[in-house]
Parts: C-alpha cells; sequence; structure tokens
C-alpha cells in the first residue's frame, strides 16, 4: 500500500499543480491496538528510514489514511500531529501533509507539557477551556455544517453505542464525534486549538473512564448535540453542548472510590 499521494510532489509546487500517483512501495499492516497513532508514526518512519517516502512527497488525505490504516480519523490527526512535532512532515493550508528533508523543526510545544492531566488542577484548566471553545463551536456548526461532517458525527454515535465495554472504540469515537463538530464550524483556527489538545482529551476520558453510567450518559448528550446540529439551530446546539460539559465535570470529579473496573464510561 503506497502511503504517497504521488511521486516526488514537492511542498513548493504551486498550488493545483497535478501530480501523478506513485508506484506500489510503501506497504503497511492494520493497526489494532491502542496508541494507534503511535504505531502509524512507527510506520511512516520506517518508510522514510527506507526511502520508500522522501522529502517533498504528498501524504494521502486524512479520510484516505484512515481508511488504509483501518482507523479512526482521530489516531490519524494525533499521528500527523506526532510527524510535524518531530520534523518530519509539514501541512500546508489547502495543499496537504508533505515530507520534509529533516533539516528544519517546526517551533512547536505539546500542550500536554503544560498541563498535566493527572492533577487535579490539569482537568480543572481543560473544563475551563473546553467550556470557553465548545459551546460556541456547537452553535457555528448547526449554522455551516456540511454532509461530511455531520455524516461523520453520526457515524461516530454508532460506533459509541456499539462500543459497550471497548474503551479504546469508544474513546476514538468520541474525539471523532468532537473533531467532526470542530471541522464543521468551517474555521481552520478552531480545528487547530481543538487538535492541539486531542492528546489531553483523551487522558482525561482515559482517566474518568469507569465512572458509573458515563457512557450512558455521554451518550445522552451527543444525540442532542447531533439533534441540533442536524436541524441548524444554533442555540440548541450551544446548550446541549453546555449540559454535556457539565456533565463531564460532574463526572471528572466523581470520587475514586465510586468508580470500578466493571462497566467503562466516558465523556
Amino acid at each position: 500500500m503506497d502511503m504517497r499521494y504521488s511521486s516526488r510532489t514537492k511542498a513548493s509546487l504551486p498550488i493545483g499543480c497535478a501530480s501523478s500517483h506513485a508506484g506500489d512501495k510503501a506497504v503497511y499492516k492494520l493497526v489494532r491496538t491502542s496508541r494507534l497513532y503511535e504505531q502509524i508514526v512507527q510506520q511512516i518512519e520506517g518508510s522514510i528510514v527506507k526511502g520508500d517516502l522522501k522529502a517533498g512527497d504528498q501524504l494521502p488525505a486524512e479520510r484516505e489514511l484512515a481508511q488504509r490504516f483501518g482507523v479512526s480519523r482521530t489516531a490519524v490527526r494525533e499521528a500527523v500531529k506526532a510527524l510535524r512535532e518531530k520534523g518530519l512532515v509539514e501541512a500546508y493550508s489547502g495543499r496537504g501533509t508533505f515530507i520534509t528533508d529533516g533539516t528544519t523543526q517546526a517551533v512547536r510545544q505539546s500542550l500536554d507539557l503544560m498541563a498535566k492531566i493527572g492533577q487535579p488542577e490539569g482537568s480543572t484548566h481543560l473544563a475551563e477551556v473546553r467550556t470557553i471553545l465548545e459551546p460556541e463551536i456547537a452553535a457555528l456548526a448547526a449554522a455551516r455544517i456540511q454532509e461530511p461532517e455531520l455524516s461523520t458525527m453520526r457515524e461516530a454515535v454508532a460506533a459509541m453505542d456499539r462500543a459497550g465495554q471497548d474503551p479504546e472504540t469508544y474513546i476514538e469515537a468520541d474525539l471523532d464525534f468532537h473533531l467532526a463538530l470542530a471541522e464543521g464550524a468551517a474555521n481552520p483556527l478552531i480545528l487547530s486549538l481543538l487538535d492541539s489538545i486531542v492528546g489531553l482529551l483523551r487522558e482525561q476520558r482515559l482517566r474518568i473512564f469507569r465512572v458509573p453510567g458515563g457512557p450512558e450518559r455521554g451518550q445522552i448528550h451527543h444525540k442532542q448535540i447531533l439533534d441540533a446540529v442536524e436541524r441548524h439551530d444554533a442555540e440548541k446546539a450551544r446548550d446541549a453542548m453546555r449540559a454535556h460539559l457539565h456533565q463531564v465535570r460532574d463526572d471528572s470529579q466523581a470520587p475514586a472510590a465510586k468508580r470500578f473496573s466493571g462497566k467503562p464510561g466516558t465523556h
């Protein structure tokens, strides 16, 4: 399976420049375990080392990569973010993601280093950021969202319904739901802000995963948000997201003694 979108497609090519498809050189295996994005990073790094991917080669679009690897788009997002932080790829708005020459490093610092989710104050800080951002994201998405993002949200809700006691499946779908909503807002800065805290969101969900009744409560709110967005009702979408975040906050503050190992929960 060729990971290159095109053969020797240079990052410096002008927007809209046509390119031919590359030959089948880089072959990858489906990944199925936790920390999926790390396995994607390892496979792409390996192809760079072997020379199957070279500076200027363009990676396929996010949705196509997710299909090729057999993972969620969230996992692909995290993999690309990790590769960018290593200086191995660079993303250009409206053009795509390209393999770099390795001589320059993007100046980025992960928010994971600035807010330790395992500490009580880290959880509080994250809750505040989400309360500021996500209700307005939901309202914007209700007004601007297109069918592809709505379809992703519906698929994510269905995946969470099917997840049962599988935390990885539920969390991946949960993250896909919220990122699709951010995509629906049609503002690349908003999407970048959400992307920057995906790691923190994942850690939050893992940390409070076993709060009794958590997934059921989360799904009630997810479906209310989806319904409001499908109806293009900005006010109801905003209110539904606020109610969801209140539920997340309450579950985040649940005493450890009330968490148990039998039934998972997330938000």
